[in-house]
């Protein structure tokens, strides 16, 4: 065995920074046998066969991070995130998700500490980075390399693993406040951990952290950009627009348009949705960890470990839109004077009761010859709010340890996760609503009498809408030793072996009653309750061959079966070869396997509406018009239980070299195929090529007039919709290279440390549905969003004596936009950090900084595929602009 000492994996990092440590080793250290990211043997190398980045948090938290969401989304990997601004409009949960490659977040395996945490249970395909226990991580590893034997063959685009320390000593207090110029999106953040007990000395450990942080949102009329408006007209205003056949709409208040953002488009009244949506959440959040270590002997270390993470997300959005109501001939705001309108118009509609009897209308009116459809906005009842609560606990055992000449490692783990839905501020019952409009309490045109503004009250409703549970059970052990020099090299072999069982369970169930008052505003089933589970078990092998003194090659296997799914067995091959001390050149070639997350295979139904406005390619060609050529439609999000798993290729090539003692280099060459990828039909991809692919047309559900539904009192089948279920699509095919470097430079006036982080993607290519058309996307906006040719992060970091201070500059290359011919191109996107510290005192450190330095808008596009299609893309920037930041630590 090997005596243990300190080795540290990280060199100096920001986040821009990789890492890329020293290739040669000193000759007279006693090293530490460590197991990297990406491996289940231990090793001294640091720098295997495979490329891992590694983030120290300390330099993070100087540099005004404060959430693991703001770290993805600067990792250059990382192609795109989904962040909790994207939860707004969403079904999301109020989550945070990463997404290696660009191929999808539920491809990205996240770890903490070497262990799986369960899945968001609401849009459950990967877990939700708002629930790792931000105050207690101590580095992140990034494996920029994807499908793990040691982990899973379904980290096809790479391994997040966040690293809490391992011991800790003493007493720590941080607190925050950050300070945007613009107004909204302050934020306070406060954490304290604390330590006794000494691993080595008195044989046990135990230390705990805690964190809390909140965050105001950021409304879109606070961020002057939000008047680049290029998506969600909508047609219910208020005053309301009404119509008897959906082709014309007329509005009393023509051709002014009066009304909060309600503008004169091709002389029709619409609304501006954008301006009521926030472009940043209100956000809180909880998180405590208690860790405990206790040193049975030398060769055994028994560990427990806790934590659990409370999140709330506030998101706002426009009011309810009520279109497709009725309104009786007669009735007090019936509207006349208009000369197309029939008083004997009827549809079918005539005759029938305008809605299900309720409480304040137990015996409600039937629709007369001659009625309008109105489509009003609630805008008396105010803008939709919605709070989802996310609660995250884990509880870990392990035993580490060393027997027999092995190196064991054994861990039990459960997972559990919940989101539930609440409904605070401005639903409504919508059956209230439309037996008010049709009998002509509620004027839709005007100012309210008191009778309306009491029926609006007594309609209004908050309440639990649905929660959702997934649940992870896990227990796995693996042991590496080293078998013998079977070459003759001078090294010795080594060999890994391990076993997994993992069991799943998830389950989302709608609150039927307040469920079904609303589910005219929110189109969610009040009736569709869905639940799933399985289990999964593993064997995996991992065998490291020194050939030469200067080459290794290690080879991989796994096999997994699932309960649901059979069985699939992946190899991976990999190699470090170390010509000299300077060089090191390395690669792999792996298959993945990963069968759909139970949310996506028994996931809720909703019904909601196309982002963009679109033209129904049923009716729109045969010169229907109206509201079919251009409207946001009806569509159907739903599980799909008949999908098959996904399956990859991967490779990587890559070269470190160490020219001077202080710098080093890298270029890393990697490549993903990806086939039968899971996701739902792009909706640009569904209405414009309805013609040319006839395979799309299953996807179109009219209405028995061929017509697809505008309206949002008909959450149902019957009123035609499009089917945006889950589907397997096509195949994948990206590839690129990662580049760093780092220098650090020594002066009287202190040490410097620059480092570059950079990705280029050389290609990026899909199908939208399975056999359809190739899109090629990198450098441009492909159907479900851009691929970015560049991204890098370049970092200075500076320390002398008792002072420091750095910046990093975050540059995104620019990209073809979503519609080229209204846009042509979006422009780069850099914003620039800069920081400084000074510790007064061996206990007390002080930090100030500005994030976005030169107050940089996100960039204007054309997209119209996120519910906030506001002139940008809260995916890839940020709305917040300058943000000033104070942070104080105590240590004791």
């Amino acid at each position: 065995m090997y005596k243990l000492n300190a080795v540290s994996l990280a060199v100096a990092a920001t986040f821009a920074a990789a890492s890329l440590p020293t290739l040669a080793q000193s000759d007279n250290s006693t090293l530490e046998k460590v197991v990297v990211t990406g491996s289940a043997i231990k090793r001294i190398d640091a720098e295997t066969a495979v490329p891992v980045t590694v983030v120290k948090m300390d330099d993070l938290r100087k540099s005004g991070v404060t959430s693991v969401e703001q770290i993805m989304a600067n990792l250059t990997s990382v192609q795109s995130s989904t962040n909790t601004a994207q939860s707004i409009g969403s079904s999301s949960g109020g989550a945070s998700f990463a997404d290696m490659r660009g191929i999808g977040a539920d491809k990205t395996l996240v770890l903490l500490n070497g262990q799986r945490i369960a899945n968001n249970a609401v849009d459950g395909s990967a877990p939700d980075l708002n629930m790792i226990p931000f105050a207690a991580i101590d580095r992140i590893e990034v494996l920029r390399d994807g499908a793990s034997s040691l982990y899973g063959t379904d980290a096809i685009g790479g391994v997040i693993n966040f690293i809490t320390k391992t011991s800790y000593q003493g007493f720590t207090i941080t607190g925050g406040y950050d300070s945007p110029q613009h107004a909204g999106g302050k934020t306070r953040s406060v954490n304290a951990g604390f330590g006794y007990g000494d691993l080595e000395s008195q044989g046990f450990n135990i230390f705990g952290f805690a964190s809390y942080k909140k965050s105001d949102n950021i409304s879109g009329s606070q961020r002057d950009f939000n008047k680049r408006v290029v998506g969600g007209l909508s047609y219910s205003t208020d005053p309301a627009n009404y119509t008897q056949d959906f082709e014309h709409y007329y509005n009393p208040t023509l051709p002014d348009c009066s009304g909060t953002q309600v503008k004169n488009v091709n002389g029709e009244c619409r609304i501006v949705t954008p301006a009521f949506v926030d472009f940043q959440p209100k956000t809180e959040v909880y998180s405590g960890m208690l860790k405990g270590s206790l040193m049975v002997n030398k060769d055994l270390t028994l560990g427990a470990e806790v934590f659990a993470t409370r999140s709330k997300v506030t998101t706002l959005v426009a009011p309810v839109p009520y279109g497709g109501y009725y309104i009786n001939p007669g009735t007090a705001f019936y509207p006349t004077g208009n000369a197309n309108i029939s008083p004997t118009f009827d549809d079918g509609s005539a005759g029938a009761p305008g809605f299900s009897p309720t409480k304040a209308f137990p015996n409600p009116v039937n629709v007369l010859p001659g009625f309008v459809y109105v489509l009003w906005r609630d805008f008396p009842n105010g803008s939709r709010e919605q709070m989802n609560q996310n609660d995250q606990q884990r509880i870990l055992l392990t035993a580490e340890g060393a027997g027999l000449g092995w190196d064991y490692s054994v861990a039990g783990s459960y997972n559990h996760n919940k989101v539930q839905q609440f409904l605070t501020g401005g639903y409504g019952d919508g059956d209230m609503i439309g037996e008010g409009l049709l009998e002509g309490i509620i004027n839709p045109f005007g100012a309210q009498t008191a009778a309306g503004t009491q029926l609006l009250q007594d309609a209004a409703l908050n309440g639990k809408l649905q929660h959702a549970i997934g649940e992870v059970y896990n227990i796995n052990a693996h042991a590496s030793r080293e078998v013998g020099d079977w070459l003759g090299v001078g090294r010795a072999a080594q060999l890994a072996l391990g076993v997994e069982y993992r069991h799943e369970r998830f389950k989302s169930v709608p609150e039927t009653d307040f469920a079904a008052k609303v589910e005219v505003s929110t189109g969610v089933s009040p009736t569709f309750h869905s639940e799933g589970s399985r289990s999964v078990k593993a064997l995996y092998g991992e065998l490291n061959l020194p050939v030469l003194k200067s080459l290794d090659i290690t080879g991989s296997l796994r096999y997994d079966k699932y309960s649901d799914f059979g069985s699939s067995t992946n190899p991976k091959v990999s190699f470090r070869f170390q010509p000299v001390k300077e060089v090191l050149v390395r690669g792999s070639a792996s298959t993945g396997f990963r069968a759909p997350t139970l949310f996506e295979l028994y996931g809720n139904q909703a019904y909601t509406n196309t982002a963009g406005n679109y033209a129904n390619p049923i009716t729109c060609p045969a010169g229907t018009g109206g509201s079919q050529c251009s409207a946001q439609f009806q569509v159907l999000n739903s599980g799909n239980p008949n999908l098959k798993p996904e399956k990859s290729q991967s490779e990587t090539l890559g070269i470190v070299v160490q020219p001077l003692n202080n710098l080093s280099l890298s270029l890393d060459f990697w490549s993903v195929h990806l086939k039968d990828s899971i996701g739902s039909i792009p909706q640009f991809a569904l209405f414009n090529n309805y013609a040319a692919y006839p395979q799309l047309q299953q996807y179109f559900h009219p209405n028995a007039a061929g017509q697809l539904s505008v309206i949002s009192n008909c959450p149902s089948a019957q009123c035609g919709y499009v089917d945006q279920t889950l589907q397997n699509l096509g195949k994948v095919r990206t590839n690129g290279f990662d580049i760093g470097g780092q220098y650090r430079l020594s002066t009287q006036v202190g040490a410097f440390d620059f480092a570059l982080n950079s990705t280029y993607v050389n290609k990026y290519e899909f199908q939208d549905f399975k056999d359809g058309y190739w899109v090629s996307a990198a450098g441009q906006y492909g159907e479900s969003g851009p691929v970015f040719r560049w991204q890098h992060n370049l970092s200075t970091n500076w320390h002398y004596n008792d002072f420091g201070g750095g910046f990093v500059v975050h540059y995104k290359s620019g990209y073809k936009d979503f519609d080229p011919a209204a846009h042509a191109r979006v422009p780069s996107y850099t914003t620039t950090d800069i920081y400084g510290t000074w510790s007064p005192l061996k206990s007390l450190s002080l930090t100030a900084g500005v994030r976005n330095l030169f107050d940089r808008d996100p960039p204007f596009t054309n997209q119209t595929d996120l519910f906030q299609a506001g002139g940008w893309d809260s995916r890839y920037a940020d709305a917040t602009g300058r943000a000033y930041y104070v942070r104080a630590t105590y240590n004791y």
